[in-house]
C-alpha cells in the first residue's frame, strides 16, 4: 500500500527554496564538505541552514546545535548522520515541518531483515509527518535549474549550451551520477538528477510526474532495478506520452527466473520482466538493454522528440559500410527508405556517374576534392518524402577535412527538424578540437560508431510505431454469464472448454463419460476416432501420467484405452480421483499454436501468443502482448514471431488465418478483463488452419 504525500511534497524536495544540511563538517573530504561545495558550485541561491553539534558557524555560516533549533519550514534537510540517528532527525524534521529529507546513510533494506524493519520505522515517521523522504542509502538529487545539488557525488555543473534538457532518474546513485555524465559529454544539458536509493517513501513513480510536467525536461533518462508501482509506472508513461517527451528506460532482469508457481506455460513464460517489457512498451516507452543504448539513444530523442515521418536514410563514403548498414539494419528492424525519383536524380546531378543513387548510399570519394557535395548530399536525402531521419557515417580524414565537412553539414542538420544521426568514424582516434568543439555547441547528435548511430535511431523509429499504435486501443467485448465455480485452482479441460465456448472460441466436439460404457455411446455420437482425456482439476499435465490417449477408432480399441488410461494415471498420479473422461473429437492436423494470457499481481493481464504444442518449452517462441490490442494489431503482432513464416504456409501447407487466431486471442483479453478472478489461460495448442482455428487443450485457473 502506498500512502500519497501531500500536495507540493516532492515540489519541496526537487524544487526546495530553503536547505539544511544536518552534520555540516568542516573536514575537506567529508561528506558535507562535498555537499556544500556542490552547493556553491552549482549556485544555489536559497536560504541555506548549517546544523552542528561541534561548531557555531561554518564558512562564516552560523550553525545551530540542533534540529529542534532551526527555523519552522524549512523546505528539505540533507541528514548527513549515521544510521543510528536516522529516525530521530527525521522526528525531529516533522517537529519543524520540514517538507523533505535526503538520507545518504545505508544499513537499512538492503542489509536484510534488520535493516529493512529500521528502513520500515523510518518510512513510517516519514509518511505519517508528510515528508517526502529520499533514499535511504542514495546519493541525492541535483536540481540544475536553481542550483539545488543536494548530493556528495563530485559534480560540477554541465558546460553552458544551447538545446534539451533532459532529466536522469536512476535507483542507484552511482547509475545516477553515469548517465548524468554521459548526457553532458554528450551536449545535452541535465536540468535533474535523481538517485532514489532504497525507495523508503519516495519511488520513481513519485518523481516521474513532476519531471514530466517540468518545463526545463525535454526527455527522460531512467534507470531502474525494480518498479514498486507499475500501475503508476504506466500512467505516467502514458502522461510523458501525451505531452511528447519520450523516456528511455533501462531496466535490468531479463535473465530472471520465470514465475515458480505458475500452473501453466503462460505463467511461466511470462515473467514479471517480459511482462513489463509489453506494457511499458504500449505506454510509448523506450526500452534499451545496454547503457551505451541508453546513452544514443537520449541523445537522439531528446533533440527530436517528434516521430520521423518516413523511414530511414543512411549514408557514408565507404562502399563497405553500405553492406554493413544494410545488414545491420535487417537485424535491427530498421525501415530504410525507398528514394524517391526526384531525389534520385537530384542525387545523380551532384554525384560521379558511376554512382548509382540508392539507400544506403555510398558516395565513395565524391567529396574529396569537393567537400560542398556532403551537404548537397544530405539536402537531398533529408529533402525525400519518403526519408525520416538520416544517419550520416563518414571517413573524417585529418584536421582541416573534419572541419571542412563539420562547416558544410552542421546547417544542412540545423535546418531540419528530421533526426539526424553525424558519425565520424575512427572509434577514440583523436579529432581535431575545432571540429570537436563545433559539434559539441551544435545540437546535432554526434558518434564515432556506425553500429552505436544506427541501434540508436532504430529506437527512434521504434518509438514511432509504438506512438502510432498507441492510439488504437481495443474497448474489452462483453463475455456475457460465463460457468465459472467459486472454488479457487486450476479447472479441469472440461469445465474450461464449456468458458471457451461461451466466448465462441471453436472447440472440438467431445462430451464427459464416467464411465466406459457412456465413453462408447460418446464416441459413436461423436463419430471415430476420438481421444480420450483424463480429467480433474488437479490434473495439470495429463500427458506426463498417461491421461490421454489419441487416435481411438473402434469400440474393442476404445475399451483397451480406457482401461490403459485408469491404469497410467493411478500409477502416474497415485490417490487423484478422476472426474471421468472427455471423449473428443480428433482434429485434423493444422499449425500449432499457444495462446494464452496472465494477471501479474502488479501489472495486470498481458497476452501471450506463439508457436505451441511441443515447441512451446524448446523453443519459446512467443510474445506477450497488452490486453488492450485489437484484433488487427495481435494479427501483426503474429508476424514478429520467429516462426512467423509458418503462419503463411511452407511446402505447400495453406496460410493461417491469423483473423481467427487474433480473434480468439482478443476474447481471451475480454475474458481476463471482464473476470479478476482469473490468473492464467492457456490454449496449448490452439490449432490453426487456412479457415479458422480450434482450442485442443484449455487449462485455466483461478484465484
Amino acid at each position: 500500500m502506498h500512502d500519497a504525500l501531500p500536495a507540493g511534497a516532492i515540489d519541496r524536495l526537487l524544487r526546495p527554496r530553503s536547505v539544511a544540511v544536518v552534520g555540516a563538517s568542516p573536514e575537506p573530504q567529508s561528506v558535507s564538505a562535498r555537499l556544500l561545495a556542490n552547493l556553491r558550485a552549482f549556485g544555489y541561491g536559497g536560504d541555506l541552514h548549517l546544523v552542528s553539534r561541534s561548531r557555531t558557524e561554518l564558512d562564516g555560516r552560523p550553525c545551530q546545535p540542533s534540529i529542534d533549533d532551526l527555523p519552522a519550514g524549512i523546505d528539505a534537510a540533507v541528514l548527513n548522520v549515521p544510521q543510528a540517528a536516522v529516525q530521530a532527525s527525521i522526528e525531529a524534521c516533522a517537529r519543524r515541518g520540514i517538507g523533505a529529507a535526503v538520507v545518504f546513510a545505508s544499513g537499512f533494506a538492503e542489509l536484510g531483515d534488520e535493516g529493512s524493519a529500521l528502513q520500515q520505522a523510518i518510512a513510517e515517521v516519514a509518511r505519517a509527518n508528510g515528508i517526502a523522504l529520499l533514499g535511504p542509502n542514495c546519493m541525492g538529487l541535483i536540481n540544475a535549474v536553481d542550483g539545488a545539488a543536494l548530493t556528495f557525488g563530485p559534480f560540477l555543473p554541465g558546460p553552458a549550451l544551447q538545446g534539451p534538457r533532459v532529466a536522469v532518474v536512476a535507483q542507484s546513485g552511482a547509475m545516477m551520477g553515469n548517465v548524468r555524465q554521459a548526457m553532458l559529454g554528450k551536449g545535452l544539458r541535465v536540468s535533474f538528477a535523481v538517485s532514489t536509493g532504497n525507495e523508503a517513501v519516495v519511488g520513481i513513480e513519485d518523481l516521474l510526474p513532476p519531471l514530466v510536467d517540468a518545463p526545463e525536461v525535454d526527455a527522460l533518462a531512467v534507470f531502474v532495478e525494480t518498479l514498486r508501482r507499475p500501475q503508476a509506472f504506466l500512467a505516467v508513461a502514458a502522461r510523458a506520452r501525451a505531452a511528447g517527451k519520450p523516456i528511455v528506460l533501462l531496466h535490468p532482469g531479463r535473465g530472471e527466473r520465470a514465475q515458480a508457481a505458475a500452473a501453466s506455460h503462460t505463467g511461466a513464460l511470462a515473467g514479471d520482466h517480459a511482462v513489463m517489457r509489453a506494457l511499458v512498451a504500449r505506454e510509448g516507452v523506450v526500452l534499451v538493454d545496454t547503457l551505451d543504448e541508453l546513452f544514443d539513444t537520449v541523445a537522439l530523442l531528446a533533440r527530436y522528440p517528434q516521430p520521423p515521418r518516413g523511414d530511414a536514410g543512411v549514408v557514408s563514403n565507404s562502399g563497405a559500410l553500405r553492406g554493413l548498414s544494410l545488414d545491420l539494419a535487417e537485424s535491427l528492424a530498421l525501415p530504410l527508405g525507398t528514394l524517391a525519383p526526384a531525389s534520385a536524380d537530384r542525387l545523380a546531378g551532384v554525384l560521379p556517374p558511376f554512382v548509382h543513387p540508392d539507400n544506403p548510399l555510398d558516395m565513395t570519394t565524391a567529396g574529396m576534392q569537393n567537400p560542398a557535395v556532403f551537404g548537397q548530399v544530405a539536402a537531398a536525402m533529408l529533402d525525400d518524402p519518403n526519408v525520416g531521419s538520416l544517419t550520416m557515417a563518414l571517413m573524417g580524414g585529418l584536421g582541416r577535412d573534419q572541419q571542412r565537412k563539420g562547416e558544410v553539414l552542421l546547417p544542412v542538420f540545423g535546418a531540419t527538424d528530421k533526426p539526424v544521426a553525424f558519425v565520424i568514424m575512427g572509434d577514440d582516434d583523436p579529432l581535431d578540437d575545432t571540429f570537436r568543439q563545433a559539434m559539441l555547441g551544435s545540437a546535432v547528435p554526434f558518434f564515432r560508431s556506425p553500429d552505436r548511430a544506427l541501434r540508436a535511431m532504430a529506437q527512434v523509429h521504434r518509438r514511432a510505431a509504438l506512438l502510432r499504435e498507441a492510439g488504437r486501443r481495443a474497448v474489452p467485448a462483453d463475455v456475457g454469464e460465463l460457468p465459472l465455480p467459486a472454488t479457487p485452482g486450476p479447472l479441469a479441460e472440461h469445465k474450461g472448454k464449456q468458458v471457451l465456448r461461451s466466448l465462441g472460441i471453436a472447440v472440438p466436439q467431445g462430451r464427459l463419460a464416467v464411465s466406459v460404457d457412456d465413453a462408447l455411446q460418446a464416441a459413436e455420437a461423436i463419430g471415430w476416432p476420438v481421444v480420450l482425456k483424463a480429467q480433474a482439476d488437479a490434473l495439470l499435465h495429463k500427458s506426463d501420467v498417461g491421461g490421454v490417449v489419441a487416435g481411438v477408432t473402434d469400440a474393442a480399441r476404445l475399451r483397451a484405452a480406457w482401461d490403459r488410461l485408469q491404469a497410467d494415471v493411478a500409477r502416474g498420479a497415485p490417490g487423484l480421483v478422476l472426474e471421468g473422461v472427455l471423449v473428443e473429437a480428433m482434429a485434423p492436423p493444422g499449425l500449432e499454436l499457444v495462446l494464452g494470457a496472465r494477471r501479474d499481481p502488479q501489472w495486470g493481464p498481458v497476452l501471450m501468443v506463439g508457436l505451441g504444442g511441443i515447441w512451446i518449452e524448446a523453443l519459446q517462441d512467443v510474445l506477450l502482448l497488452a490486453p488492450d490490442l485489437d484484433e488487427a494489431q495481435i494479427a501483426d503482432a503474429l508476424r514478429r514471431l520467429k516462426g512467423a513464416r509458418l503462419l503463411s504456409g511452407l511446402r505447400g501447407r495453406p496460410a493461417v488465418d491469423t483473423g481467427a487466431v487474433a480473434h480468439a486471442a482478443r476474447r481471451l483479453a475480454d475474458l481476463m478483463q471482464a473476470q479478476p478472478r482469473l490468473r492464467e489461460i492457456d490454449l496449448n495448442p490452439f490449432v490453426a488452419y487456412g479457415d479458422g482455428g480450434v482450442a485442443l487443450d484449455a487449462l485455466l485457473v483461478l484465484d
